[in-house]
């Protein structure tokens, strides 16, 4: 239908062209146009720029014949016609000339077209949040999902990319502040939140990885939840390992989770090693002994963090050490043992 309208100027307002425009319209909404589709159709067919407000958002999309037509409204426009969409938001035509026989009816359909798609457009929360994170949707696609939530665009936000394991993230979002959202992707939860606590390790169920991505202007979300499922990756889900790991506290690290695959990983040595260890009978009792003994730095509290007695540690410590070959109470050799835990562990959780 669309096809058969070449050029509005030319057309008389006799009720057949009348008809042609109403078809026009009812195309673009059985297609489901999103705002910006609308407005740039809209602008083809009027041969004039037009424009529209989203009253909930407050964001306005404007276009002509040709293309963009700059963030500009109607107000102080020549002959601009302004049609209001009670508590939608309005739609206008900035007619330079003599007003087209048509106007009134392209004016018309236009407003009901755009009442009907920035209705069905504004999805719940995870459809919000799924347009806020994408990093294919455009700017002003991402600010107007934001505004939906009721979030400013340049307010702080951080993403967290969730690894629930059997616990339900309605338990990960009670110990958040505020009102977080959140969407699901397969086994990571994607959540939005202003704040994350300093001791939300403490608060979340045991089994639950979080990797938090950097505050960022809200509407930068996809490269905070880029970050956060990096972050996820160095997470454990059981102690003495980190349930929840903040990417900006990575350092060299994240760039070594974006350049290093699993087979390069594997191909260390020490990685190696610890492979073999932990297939061995007490295996992951030694793997967790390593990680404590990493993250404390002392065997006494090593064994405090595992519970297990101090000499069983010593021991278990010691015979480690003659596996991999060399001595872990020197700091360089704990930095060898800690990056090798977290190379194997990074291996392991591809998110």
């Amino acid at each position: 239908m669309r096809g058969l309208l070449l050029r509005l100027s030319t057309l008389d307002a006799d009720a057949e062209n009348a008809v042609r425009v109403i078809g026009f319209f009812d195309a673009l909404i059985t297609g489901k146009a999103g705002p910006e589709t609308l407005v740039r159709e809209t602008a083809k067919l009027a041969e004039c720029p037009v424009g529209l407000t989203d009253a909930v958002t407050g964001v306005t999309f404007r276009a002509g014949p040709a293309g963009p037509a700059g963030p500009a409204g109607p107000a102080g426009r020549r002959r601009t016609v302004v049609r209001d969409i009670p508590g939608a938001g309005r739609v206008w035509l900035e007619r330079g000339g003599t007003a087209l026989p048509l106007d009134d009816i392209v004016l018309e359909r236009f407003a009901f077209a755009a009442a009907l798609l920035l209705e069905s457009s504004r999805p719940g929360d995870a459809g919000l949040v799924d347009t806020v994170l994408s990093a294919d949707a455009g700017e002003p696609e991402r600010s107007r999902a934001l505004r939906l939530m009721g979030v400013e665009p340049t307010a702080g936000l951080h993403v967290l990319a969730v690894s629930a394991g059997g616990a339900p993230v309605a338990d990960v979002l009670a110990a958040l502040p505020e009102n977080p959202r959140v969407a699901s992707f397969g086994r990571i939860h994607a959540v939005l939140t202003g704040a994350v606590p300093p001791a939300l390790h403490e608060r979340i169920p045991r089994g639950v990885r979080v990797g938090v991505g950097p505050l960022l202007p809200a509407v930068e979300a996809p490269e905070s939840w880029a970050r956060a499922r990096s972050a996820l990756r160095f997470a454990a889900p059981d102690p003495p390992g980190p349930a929840v790991v903040h990417h900006d506290r990575l350092g060299a690290l994240a760039v070594i989770a974006d350049r290093l695959g699993d087979a390069d990983i594997t191909g260390i040595a020490d990685v190696a090693m610890l492979d073999r260890l932990a297939s061995e009978p007490n295996g992951a009792d030694v793997l967790a002994i390593l990680t404590a003994f990493c993250e404390t730095g002392s065997t006494r509290k090593a064994a405090a963090r595992v519970h297990r007695h101090h000499s069983t540690v010593a021991v278990r410590l010691a015979n480690a050490e003659s596996r991999l070959g060399f001595e872990f109470s020197s700091p360089g050799g704990r930095l060898r043992l800690h990056l090798a835990a977290l190379l194997r562990r990074l291996r392991d959780n591809p998110e």
